[in-house]
């Protein structure tokens, strides 16, 4: 059944997806030296293109030159980024897939000793002055920690708090004009992030119109997505939200989590977004704190959401795209270890599991140069599978 629900073509907005079958945003860290996509990445994104992607998202791309967790992300903030993503993007339509790049600012899980950080000049910026706290679960589950390329193990600062919120609107904004002359097909919102952080009552504590009431909270996202409409138009714009939180030290008391997405959500739908994307909640990214899970785990499938990710296997996808739940499904993880995902569902053949967890991120080379071959292994060394 599968792999005749994921053939059908999907409408999206003015592009057309082959199938209903979805690259998920995937931060690699292979933006190096500094931040600029590269050959690398060229070759990584192909591959999946031709392995039977519909719709690929990008992993986060940078709105400015500000750090993250992840050294060596790419950045879409200057003239050499969009070079550097408009060769993806062209490579990635002669595939036959459509391409939306993610615009991301990292807000309060920065740290002002990442490269990047330094280099911009400007502190790590969050709604308010409180830090994020301790690492996701994915750490104790295998993955490096963040601030790997840090001596130590440094963990979150707290933030300035923003004076001006409108500032940072104006960057999604650019960020949105430069994916555009980059090629993209459209630009998704990713969440966990500095959208999310202003959504979120336990890390946004402003006494001004961008926090306190569930609207105020909701200002600074949905000012962002006006902003990135207003360069693309509407049915090119897209938004990852999770309402059902964990990560990044991000998470609401079930009933307000309900109220605020509900918001939220209305509120979006009224700029005729290209989709919404919604993160189930996934153990993997819930982290306990002070002895209780930052998650609120609940059907997030009560809200209007047009694609779904987490942990979907592609029977559960088939089955919520057939009885109309979603539109189509979302994968993420499953193309880190096989460039073919599409393809293997469409044969029938069972998803790998097995990641090079050593490899996942671009690891630190005690200062020598990273070169080619480090680059590529765990990345784009995964084999196709064999088909009959």
């Amino acid at each position: 059944m599968s792999s005749m629900t994921y053939s059908a073509p999907l409408k999206l907005g003015p592009s057309l997806m082959k199938n209903r079958i979805v690259m998920g945003p995937l931060t690699r860290s292979r933006a190096v030296p500094t931040n600029v996509p590269n050959d690398a990445m060229l070759e990584y994104y192909v591959q999946r293109a031709k392995g039977g992607a519909g719709l690929i998202i990008s992993e986060g791309a940078l709105i400015t030159q500000q750090g993250t967790e992840w050294e060596n992300a790419p950045g879409i903030w200057g003239q050499q980024h969009i070079d550097g993503w408009k060769k993806i993007t062209e490579a990635v339509h002669r595939e036959g897939a459509v391409m939306f790049c993610q615009l991301w600012h990292v807000g309060r899980l920065s740290h002002p000793d990442a490269p990047e950080q330094k280099a911009s000049g400007n502190p790590v910026y969050g709604p308010s002055a409180i830090a994020a706290r301790g690492y996701p679960g994915i750490v104790a589950r295998g993955y490096p920690e963040k601030f790997r390329f840090l001596p130590g193990k440094p963990g979150y600062v707290t933030p300035t708090a923003i004076e001006d919120p409108t500032d940072l609107v104006e960057l999604f904004r650019q960020g949105a004009i430069n994916a555009k002359a980059a090629g993209s097909d459209g630009v998704h919102g990713g969440y966990g992030y500095l959208i999310h952080q202003f959504l979120d009552s336990t890390s946004n504590k402003r006494t001004d119109s961008y926090g306190g009431s569930i609207e105020n909270r909701a200002r600074f996202g949905l000012e962002a997505l006006a902003a990135v409409v207003d360069v693309w138009g509407s049915e090119r714009v897209a938004i990852k939200l999770t309402p059902a939180a964990g990560g990044n030290d991000i998470g609401m008391p079930l009933k307000e989590t309900l109220e605020t997405f509900t918001h939220f959500i209305q509120q979006a739908d009224k700029l005729n977004l290209a989709y919404i994307c919604l993160l189930r909640y996934m153990e993997l990214f819930d982290v306990k704190t002070d002895g209780t899970w930052r998650g609120a785990a609940h059907d997030v499938l009560s809200s209007a959401a047009l694609l779904i990710s987490g942990d979907l296997s592609p029977e559960e996808g088939a089955s919520l795209i057939a009885s109309g739940q979603i539109d189509a499904a979302i994968f993420g993880r499953p193309w880190i270890c096989q460039p073919d995902v599409g393809t293997r569902i469409a044969y029938g053949i069972a998803l790998e599991s097995k990641i090079d967890m050593k490899h996942i991120y671009l690891q630190q080379l005690d200062g020598s140069d990273v070169v080619d071959e480090v680059i590529r292994r765990g990345y784009t060394d995964y084999p196709a599978a064999a088909y009959t």
